[in-house]
Protein backbone atom coordinates (compact mmCIF):
# COMPACT_ATOMS: atom_id res chain seq x y z
CA UNK A 1 0.00 0.00 0.00
CA UNK A 2 1.70 3.42 -1.25
CA UNK A 3 0.39 6.92 -0.63
CA UNK A 4 1.92 9.63 -2.39
CA UNK A 5 2.78 12.46 0.38
CA UNK A 6 4.23 14.98 -1.90
CA UNK A 7 4.69 14.41 -5.81
CA UNK A 8 4.45 17.35 -7.85
CA UNK A 9 5.49 19.37 -11.45
CA UNK A 10 6.07 22.48 -8.98
CA UNK A 11 8.77 20.61 -6.93
CA UNK A 12 10.28 18.23 -9.48
CA UNK A 13 13.66 17.77 -7.28
CA UNK A 14 11.91 15.43 -5.04
CA UNK A 15 8.96 13.44 -3.80
CA UNK A 16 7.42 11.48 -0.91
CA UNK A 17 5.33 8.43 -0.34
CA UNK A 18 4.60 6.27 2.84
CA UNK A 19 4.83 2.73 2.14
CA UNK A 20 2.95 0.00 3.86
CA UNK A 21 3.72 -4.05 3.68
CA UNK A 22 1.77 -6.30 5.81
CA UNK A 23 3.48 -9.00 7.43
CA UNK A 24 5.12 -11.72 5.36
CA UNK A 25 4.78 -9.68 2.24
CA UNK A 26 8.00 -8.90 -0.06
CA UNK A 27 7.40 -6.22 -3.55
CA UNK A 28 8.62 -6.55 -6.76
CA UNK A 29 11.41 -7.00 -7.70
CA UNK A 30 11.58 -3.63 -9.50
CA UNK A 31 13.97 -0.43 -10.42
CA UNK A 32 13.65 3.02 -10.77
CA UNK A 33 15.36 4.45 -13.63
CA UNK A 34 16.79 8.23 -13.30
CA UNK A 35 15.74 8.25 -9.86
CA UNK A 36 17.56 8.21 -6.33
CA UNK A 37 15.27 6.45 -3.49
CA UNK A 38 15.93 5.95 -0.23
CA UNK A 39 14.15 4.31 2.76
CA UNK A 40 13.03 5.44 6.08
CA UNK A 41 12.21 2.84 7.93
CA UNK A 42 9.26 4.05 10.28
CA UNK A 43 7.80 0.71 11.90
CA UNK A 44 8.46 -2.85 12.01
CA UNK A 45 11.41 -5.08 10.27
CA UNK A 46 12.24 -6.17 7.25
CA UNK A 47 14.87 -7.33 4.54
CA UNK A 48 15.81 -5.37 1.62
CA UNK A 49 17.95 -6.29 -1.46
CA UNK A 50 19.48 -3.63 -3.25
CA UNK A 51 21.51 -4.08 -6.53
CA UNK A 52 24.35 -6.99 -6.20
CA UNK A 53 24.67 -6.17 -2.19
CA UNK A 54 23.72 -8.98 0.17
CA UNK A 55 20.21 -8.29 1.75
CA UNK A 56 20.19 -6.36 4.91
CA UNK A 57 18.16 -6.29 7.49
CA UNK A 58 16.54 -3.20 8.08
CA UNK A 59 14.44 -1.66 11.27
CA UNK A 60 13.00 1.89 12.75
CA UNK A 61 15.04 4.34 11.74
CA UNK A 62 17.17 2.80 8.88
CA UNK A 63 17.97 4.59 5.82
CA UNK A 64 18.41 2.82 3.35
CA UNK A 65 19.71 4.55 0.22
CA UNK A 66 18.70 2.98 -3.69
CA UNK A 67 20.88 4.45 -6.80
CA UNK A 68 18.54 4.71 -9.76
CA UNK A 69 18.03 1.96 -11.67
CA UNK A 70 19.50 -0.58 -9.08
CA UNK A 71 17.05 -3.98 -8.93
CA UNK A 72 15.31 -3.79 -5.60
CA UNK A 73 12.43 -4.87 -3.09
CA UNK A 74 11.96 -5.42 0.61
CA UNK A 75 10.44 -7.94 2.36
CA UNK A 76 8.18 -7.73 6.11
CA UNK A 77 10.34 -10.27 7.87
CA UNK A 78 8.01 -8.86 11.06
CA UNK A 79 5.08 -9.62 12.91
CA UNK A 80 3.33 -6.19 12.16
CA UNK A 81 3.11 -3.72 9.51
CA UNK A 82 6.60 -2.65 7.57
CA UNK A 83 5.98 1.26 7.61
CA UNK A 84 8.58 3.25 5.67
CA UNK A 85 8.63 6.56 3.65
CA UNK A 86 10.06 6.61 -0.49
CA UNK A 87 11.97 9.68 -0.28
CA UNK A 88 12.94 10.34 -4.31
CA UNK A 89 15.06 12.68 -6.06
CA UNK A 90 14.25 13.84 -8.31
CA UNK A 91 10.91 13.40 -7.91
CA UNK A 92 8.84 10.08 -8.79
CA UNK A 93 7.62 9.37 -12.23
CA UNK A 94 5.45 6.16 -13.12
CA UNK A 95 7.18 5.96 -16.61
CA UNK A 96 10.58 5.24 -14.59
CA UNK A 97 9.10 2.70 -12.80
CA UNK A 98 10.60 -0.90 -14.17
CA UNK A 99 8.81 -4.15 -13.21
CA UNK A 100 11.62 -6.35 -13.30
CA UNK A 101 9.72 -9.83 -12.54
CA UNK A 102 8.14 -10.03 -15.95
Amino acid sequence: YIVEMHNTGRDPGCSIARARLEPGVTTRLHSVQETIERYIVIEGEGRVEVGELAPQTVQPMDVVNIPAGANQRITNTGTSDLIFLCICTPRFMPENYLDREV
